[in-house]
């Protein structure tokens, strides 16, 4: 599941045309700690899944593969 949901980060980050400092930045953590979020090393949060569902616009079950579009 990790890695769907990286995947899903990826796409959203690039669909927004953001680079992953700038939403390592808007999340409050360093940029390699959101990298591997996208690599599917690290699981977000809660709140970081708030957060960055909120940055993306999309839903949580969207970012967590439950969901498309």
């Amino acid at each position: 599941m990790k890695e769907q949901v990286g995947q899903r980060l990826l796409e959203c980050r690039k669909a927004c045309k953001l680079t992953q400092k700038q939403v390592a930045e808007m999340l409050d953590v360093a940029q390699p700690v959101y990298q591997r979020f996208e690599s599917g090393v690290f699981e977000c949060n809660y709140e970081q899944l708030v957060k960055l569902s909120t940055i993306f616009d999309v839903s949580i079950d969207y970012l967590l593969g439950k969901a498309d579009i």
